[in-house]
């Protein structure tokens, strides 16, 4: 009876475990999550399925030494994988949501013992009307919804955790905020509303401010209710906290980093926080549209952000909105205005001849034809984005044609007068640190540094482009023959303008 006893327990604890192994395959798979509640604790570690080739997950024999070794290196090798990757928490504060009314929440790696924080804004631009909310929920619906966020999430460029690909920051708390607001970061609510009856004239015009939609726009109180949630974890005994965003996680940057520098002070933190905007620096459209714009595509980011600024109860810093009259806060989104205003430290990457403005001007580089008057346009571009730069104290601007970059795997690649990116960010933290010991900042360390050759490319650090109908590699001069440009019209001259090129990046690339 005794026997009978064992096997049973045996028997049942080899059940266990099989199922566990089942758990830990569907772990792997990125988890649906269904409605706005959660009930798993996010926070948890999910179980993590052995995919190490040669691994068998069967009992060893006897003698089993080398693979014992084989499966112990591989076990290492996993656990690393492990620890280098954000976790999903969601906010514990359930009222603030994701535009669909789902939780919204933060990926993080904690680095125990590290007073460095880098907190990331995701982009992805915004909607700014029903129509345009509906469409976007349809073709991109991780952007308002969190039903979809997998549990773990692998970070790179400033977010990596391995030294080589990020050496500044790898061993910092890292904290990934998925972007679901489509509302730049500025959103405060309120919650949707019924639909309201017809309205004519003044009522109509009052009423653009109530939100009739089905969505929720809360981006500025998910960051405020991040930093909450980061208290338990040590974020009130950071020394640096820097905030950082790429495209509209840039200006996100831009629009709440006097807000969570305010929040860590009152939570009674010494932090110093600073701000990193990547491809958020925008400018005001040259085109004329329709002020309706009913489609996102067809509005200039500044009709999208006044109508959108309505419908999301958006915010903007105090010290800017007090220098506009009401009505006018959707200034305060573009960097050039907003820059002056800020009191905390802020580090501006912007490629010159940023894809995405070109976009809003329907220029697609390597998707269609290009006229004479969008070239005109492009190379105008680079010296109205370096005369907006030119009273910031920390940028990094290459003479390119693309967008973002601090997430990129290679973003150690790109160079303005010979200094990297992460090696410009160093300088800036030492001389920021120096300030607040009253020393004096190294030399030979720069952080301000602005490509001075004037065309699109003219760095030899650049990154390819790309012709999107062959998916080939080509030069500009390739490019610009390949959308239907005459470059002889022009006045360039393919034999003598890849010389003139060549000087132009000796002198400023």
């Amino acid at each position: 009876m005794k026997i009978l006893g064992q096997l049973a327990f045996l028997l049942l604890l080899g059940g266990i475990c099989c199922q566990n192994n089942r758990n830990a395959k569907a772990s792997g798979k990125s988890t649906r999550k269904s409605g706005g509640t959660q009930a798993v604790d996010a926070g948890q570690s999910p179980p993590v399925a052995d995919v190490t080739p040669g691994s068998t997950g069967g009992t060893r024999g006897a003698g089993g030494t080398a693979e014992a070794a084989r499966e112990g290196a591989a076990g290492a090798r996993a656990a690393g994988q492990q620890a280098d990757e954000m976790r999903l928490h969601f906010l514990k504060n359930t009222q603030v949501t994701c535009n669909d009314g789902t939780a919204a929440g933060f990926y993080l790696k904690e680095s125990r013992g590290s007073r460095r924080w880098l907190l990331f804004l995701e982009g992805g631009w915004c909607c700014h009307s029903k129509e345009t909310c509906d469409s976007r929920y349809q073709n991109i619906p991780r952007l308002m919804s969190s039903s979809g966020w997998p549990q773990t999430k692998r970070g790179t460029g400033i977010l990596s955790s391995q030294a080589e690909e990020n050496p500044h920051w790898h061993n910092a708390n890292i904290v990934f905020i998925p972007y679901c607001s489509s509302d730049v970061w500025s959103g405060t609510g309120p919650a949707p509303t019924p639909p309201p009856r017809p309205r004519q004239g003044r009522e109509k015009e009052r009423d653009r401010s109530t939100n009739s939609t089905e969505y929720t726009f809360m981006g500025s109180l998910i960051i405020r209710e991040v930093v909450k949630d980061l208290i338990p974890k040590g974020i009130k005994q950071a020394k640096v906290v820097m905030l950082s965003g790429t495209s509209a996680g840039g200006t996100g940057v831009l629009l709440n980093i006097e807000r969570v520098a305010s929040q860590l002070e009152q939570l009674g933190a010494e932090a110093q926080v600073r701000g990193l905007v990547d491809s958020g620096w925008f400018l005001e459209s040259k085109q004329q549209r329709s002020p309706n714009c009913p489609e996102t595509i067809s509005c200039s980011p500044e009709d999208a952000i006044k109508i959108g600024l309505r419908l999301w109860n958006g915010v903007v810093p105090d010290r800017c909105r007090q220098l506009y009259k009401k009505g006018e806060e959707w200034q305060c989104f573009f960097g050039h205005k907003l820059y002056s205003t800020l009191t905390s430290p802020l580090f501006v990457v912007q490629w010159l001849f940023d894809e995405e403005q070109l976009r809003v001007e329907n220029i697609y580089m390597g998707g269609q034809t290009l006229s004479e008057e969008q070239w005109q346009y492009i190379q105008n571009l680079g010296v109205e984005l370096k005369s907006s730069l030119t009273d910031v104290t920390a940028v990094f601007a290459p003479s390119c044609l693309s967008h973002t970059v601090i997430t990129r795997s290679n973003w150690m690649s790109f160079q303005v007068k010979g200094t990297s990116l992460p090696r410009a960010l160093h300088c800036w933290d030492r001389s920021l640190e120096a300030t607040r010991n009253n020393r004096t900042p190294a030399k030979g360390c720069p952080f301000h540094l602005v490509d001075t050759c004037q065309w699109p490319q003219c760095n030899p650090t650049c990154p390819a482009l790309v012709d999107q109908a062959t998916q080939q590699e080509l030069t500009l001069l390739q490019m610009l023959v390949a959308m239907g440009l005459d470059l002889q019209r022009l006045g360039l001259d393919p034999q003598g303008d890849a010389d003139s090129l060549a000087s132009m990046v000796s002198n400023g690339g």
